[in-house]
């Protein structure tokens, strides 16, 4: 996943904060969106619908993604490739994993090419996004995406939608850095902390890893970070919650 220190309406790891937790009524706002849309590849993907709220964990459908990006403001930049894997409590089926490289239709900055190495002339000769779409979303379908900072995917995939259908996208996702937030986040560090020079701990994907033990890969390629998303969420709930928690609970 990427990420430039620059100013975006977008919060950055280090700044979102947990609220109370409240589930979205994510089966009943498919259903709506389903009726409302005009574009047939978007009204099927909201017809696969999703599983109900109380629905355990374990029995739930899951597909990790990450993308790597231009920038990280969704309304100017782009997606330049995407990394999906096909997921379970108890598996991650690497077999079923996708990773497209996208010719973006923003330009691909110098700086984003040194952080995540794909270069001008692989996204020249790439698809856009409106050529993968309808396989991306048959790929989606029924499914919850597990995510690590769902401002991200879920802004920039909406916003990539909007450019080249008149329509955004909406789907249920588990973010595995609001679950971190959740336990390292409840509250803002004390003037006294501060001052003793106490540091909050890092949320971010890489060390949220290394805090359950989790081997270290190298970052900013979609389809390792999306098993790296993967690999965290299953280490989350064996350690946290439990193959019995309520999807509910879970999602955003």
């Amino acid at each position: 996943m990427f990420y430039i220190g620059k100013k975006n309406p977008v919060k950055t790891q280090e700044e979102q904060l947990p609220g109370l937790h409240t589930a979205p009524d994510w089966p009943a706002r498919l259903a709506s969106l389903a009726a409302q849309t005009r574009n047939p590849i978007l009204k099927a993907f909201y017809e696969a619908g999703t599983v109900a709220a109380d629905t355990p964990i374990s029995k739930v459908p899951l597909l990790a993604m990450d993308f790597e990006t231009t920038g990280i403001d969704s309304t100017r930049d782009e997606i330049v490739s995407i990394g999906l894997v096909a997921m379970s409590l108890e598996r991650i089926r690497m077999g079923e994993s996708h990773h497209w490289i996208l010719k973006p239709r923003a330009d691909l900055r110098d700086e984003s090419v040194v952080i995540h190495g794909i270069t001008h002339s692989e996204v020249e000769s790439a698809p856009d996004l409106k050529s993968i779409r309808q396989q991306l979303l048959e790929l989606m379908a029924g499914r919850v995406i597990v995510v690590h900072h769902r401002g991200i995917e879920r802004q920039f995939l909406d916003a990539a939608f909007k450019r080249r259908t008149g329509e955004g996208i909406a789907f249920p996702c588990i973010d595995t850095m609001e679950l971190e937030a959740r336990l390292h986040r409840r509250k803002r560090p004390s003037l006294l902390e501060r001052l003793m020079g106490h540091k909050r701990v890092s949320i971010r994907l890489p060390e949220s890893r290394e805090r359950y033990h989790l081997p270290h890969y190298p970052a900013h390629n979609a389809l390792t970070d999306a098993l790296a998303c993967a690999e965290l969420l299953q280490a989350q709930i064996a350690h946290r919650f439990s193959p019995q928690t309520p999807i509910a609970k879970l999602w955003s």
